[in-house]
C-alpha cells in the first residue's frame, strides 16, 4: 500500500533535512500500515537528499523500512564505523574488528505513540547511577534473574568492570526522561555467547532489567525492546543480527519474541543457567515490527 501526496501549501515538506525527516515520520505515524510513501516527482526536497528517497519515472518513493534505518532523528551520536582493516585477536580464536570508542551521554530517543511514552537511553555514570542501580539489583524480582543482589561497593565494582570493558556498552533506559532500567549492549563475538553459535563479527546482543515496578506493562515492555533493538541497528550499520540469551524460564520476556522479530534458535546451557538463543535479523525487524 502506498500513499500519494499533492504539494499543497499545508502539505509541502520542509526543505531542511531534519524538518523533512520529521514530516515523513509524521505521515508514517498517521498510517501505521503504510509500507511506502509516494510523492510527486517535482516535490521540492532538501538540497542534501536523504538516502532513503528513491526516484522513479513519475514519482518519488520512501520505503518505511528504509526510512526507519536512517539515524538522523533518533541516534544522538555518529554511527559506528570501521576503525581499521582486518581483525584483531579475540577470545578462543574468535578474531573480531577493532571496536570504536563507546559514546557518552544521551545516545537514543524516540516517541512510541502506541505505548504513550518516549524511550531514551544514556550511558551509565557511576556516581550518578550507583544508588539507583543498587536499589534495582536488590529488588527480589530483579535478583531472581540477575543474581546481583549485593552491596553497593560490590555493585560499584560490577559497573566499573562493565564500563572498562570495550566489548560492552552500559546504558540507563528512561521513559519520558525518568530512569526505569539498566541495559548492557555487547559485541557477541567477544562475549561468552560467542562460543555457543557461529557469531558474526558485527553481531550484537543485550541484557536488560526494568527496575521501577511502575514502568512495567505489556505496551511499555514492547516499547523498550523495540527501542533497544532499533538503537543497536542504528548504532552500527554493519550489524545485521541482534542476539540474546535469556533464561528459558523467563516466560514474560520470551512471549514478546515473535511479534518483535526475535526467533528462538535453540536452547543451551551456560555454566550458571539454561538459556534460549534468540536471533533478530535486521531485515526481518524493519520489515515486520511496528515502530
Amino acid at each position: 500500500m502506498t500513499l500519494q501526496h499533492s504539494t499543497t501549501d499545508m502539505d509541502t515538506p520542509p526543505r531542511d533535512a531534519t524538518g523533512f525527516a520529521r514530516w515523513v515520520e509524521a505521515r508514517f505515524a498517521a498510517a501505521p500500515d503504510l509500507a511506502a510513501l509516494d510523492l510527486p516527482r517535482d516535490t521540492a526536497l532538501p538540497t542534501d537528499l536523504p538516502g532513503y528517497v528513491t526516484r522513479a519515472e513519475d514519482h518519488l518513493r520512501i520505503h518505511r523500512s528504509g526510512f526507519l534505518q536512517d539515524p538522523a532523528l533518533w541516534l544522538h551520536h555518529r554511527p559506528r564505523q570501521r576503525t581499521t582493516a582486518g581483525l584483531t585477536d579475540g577470545p578462543d580464536g574468535r578474531a573480531h574488528p577493532l571496536r570504536p570508542t563507546n559514546p557518552e551521554g544521551l545516545v537514543y530517543e524516540r516517541a512510541f505513540a502506541d505505548a504513550g511514552v518516549t524511550v531514551s537511553f544514556w550511558t551509565v555514570d557511576l556516581d550518578r547511577d550507583l544508588d539507583m542501580f543498587h536499589r534495582w539489583q536488590n529488588d527480589p524480582r530483579v535478583a531472581y534473574f540477575w543474581e546481583e543482589d549485593k552491596s553497593k561497593d560490590a555493585l560499584r565494582d560490577f559497573l566499573q568492570d562493565r564500563l572498562s570493558d570495550p566489548h560492552n556498552l552500559s546504558v540507563i533506559g528512561a521513559y519520558d526522561g525518568n530512569p526505569v532500567g539498566y541495559f548492557e549492549i555487547y559485541w557477541a563475538r567477544e562475549d561468552r555467547l560467542g562460543a555457543y553459535y557461529d557469531a558474526g563479527p558485527w553481531d550484537r546482543g543485550w541484557h536488560g532489567l526494568i527496575g521501577e515496578k511502575s514502568a512495567l506493562g505489556r505496551r511499555r515492555t514492547s516499547a523498550w525492546i523495540r527501542a533497544l533493538t532499533h538503537y543497536i541497528f542504528l548504532d552500527c550499520p554493519m550489524t545485521d543480527l541482534v542476539v540474546g540469551e535469556p533464561r528459558v524460564d523467563n516466560a514474560k520476556l520470551l512471549r514478546y519474541a515473535d511479534q518483535l522479530a526475535y526467533r528462538k534458535i535453540k536452547e543451551f546451557d551456560f555454566p550458571h543457567k539454561r538459556s534460549a538463543l534468540m536471533h533478530c535479523a535486521r531485515d526481518d525487524f524493519f520489515s515486520r515490527v511496528a515502530l
